[in-house]
């Protein structure tokens, strides 16, 4: 017997640990943002994924978060890719999952987390916005749409993104493709949870 479920009966917070504990795990994006103003910004986002590959788009969902009065407010990084119209997505491994972890807290505005993190900048190619200089896998991005999709807390947009440059460190490309071993990559689950890519196994397509 299954239960079934309908959103509308749920409050957003209820059905939000519905799909954070079935949807995974799920890729992050830690993205790296810059004001007009030079100050950057560093935050982890795990509604997250490839959209197309040609051409090559990522998107991720930033939600609102609620100001001091209660009510929905955008996050600085969606406030700094509406000044600048890029950003960057750094893949996290294990190696810089507690850089990750600290980057996740809701510093005051003006506050760097690459600072509070204890994390380098890599100067981009072509975007404004920072690299993570220790994330093995940088992608720049500009800015290609933003679909709002809610306008209440836990709502949030949807942020796509053109790959204009991708930076790879050479530990960890090998004969043109990437090696799980040395990325390490990081999931994220529901409530506290994290999960690592150590066990993998291969599947034969299927044939007609």
């Amino acid at each position: 017997m299954k239960i079934v479920v309908d959103p509308k009966e749920k409050s957003p917070k209820e059905f939000y640990k519905l799909l954070i504990g079935s949807i995974l795990p799920r890729p992050i994006a830690w993205v790296s943002t810059i004001s007009q103003s030079g100050q950057t910004n560093l935050a982890p986002f795990s509604f997250f994924t490839v959209a197309s590959a040609r051409p090559p788009i990522l998107c991720f969902s930033p939600s609102f978060k609620p100001d001091e009065d209660g009510k929905p407010a955008p996050k600085d990084t969606l406030v700094n890719i509406l000044q600048t119209k890029d950003f960057v997505v750094n893949i996290v491994g294990e190696d810089t999952m507690d850089q990750m972890n600290q980057t996740s807290l809701e510093y005051p505005h003006g506050v760097s987390e690459f600072d509070k993190a204890g994390l380098s900048i890599q100067e981009s190619s072509l975007v404004k916005s920072p690299c993570v200089a220790e994330s093995l896998v940088n992608y720049e991005c500009t800015l290609r749409d933003i679909l709002e999709l809610g306008s209440e807390p836990m709502g949030g947009s949807l942020i796509l993104g053109d790959i204009v440059k991708v930076h790879l460190s050479d530990t960890v490309f090998k004969d043109g493709k990437i090696d799980p071993e040395v990325l390490k990559p990081i999931g994220r689950m529901g409530g506290l949870w994290y999960s690592t890519t150590r066990d993998r196994f291969q599947v034969p397509r299927p044939k007609f």
